[in-house]
C-alpha cells in the first residue's frame, strides 16, 4: 500500500450491492464522481471505518456510497466549488448532485426555463 492512498470499499446504493474495493490516493466528497470498473458514479455518502492500534484510532478504510451517473457536461463555480448546470439561472439547485427542479438531467443551455438570477453569484 502506498503511502497516501486509502483502502475503498465501493458500494452501489440502490439496488444495495457491494462493488468492490480500491486504493485511492485522494479523497472523494459526496458530489464527486469516481470511475471504478469502466463505469462512472457520483458519490453519495463517504463513511470512515477506523480501527484500535496501540492504544490510538487510526483510518482503517472509507467506504462510498454512489449510484450510476454521467459527468455533467455543464458546471459553474460558485463559491470555491463545482455545481452541476448554469449557476446563474434562478432555478439552479447549487448542487453537485442535482442540477434543478424543472430540468434535472439539463441541458441548461437550450432550456425554455431559464431565467437569470437577479442576485449576484460569487463565483470564487
Amino acid at each position: 500500500m502506498e503511502p497516501d492512498s486509502l483502502p475503498t470499499e465501493v458500494i452501489l446504493t440502490h439496488p444495495r450491492q457491494y462493488l468492490g474495493r480500491t486504493q485511492l490516493d485522494w479523497t472523494p466528497q459526496p458530489g464527486n464522481y469516481l470511475d471504478f470498473d469502466g463505469k462512472t458514479y457520483a458519490v453519495l455518502e463517504r463513511r470512515h471505518k477506523y480501527q484500535l492500534k496501540a492504544g490510538r484510532y487510526r483510518l482503517h478504510n472509507i467506504a462510498l456510497y454512489v449510484q450510476s451517473a454521467q459527468r455533467p457536461s455543464e458546471k459553474s463555480l460558485v463559491q470555491g466549488r463545482w455545481v452541476i448546470g448554469d449557476a446563474t439561472c434562478s432555478f439552479n439547485a447549487h448542487s453537485e448532485i442535482v442540477r434543478c427542479a424543472v430540468n434535472p438531467s439539463g441541458p441548461c443551455d437550450s432550456c425554455r426555463f431559464y431565467e437569470k438570477t437577479k442576485d449576484e453569484i460569487p463565483t470564487t
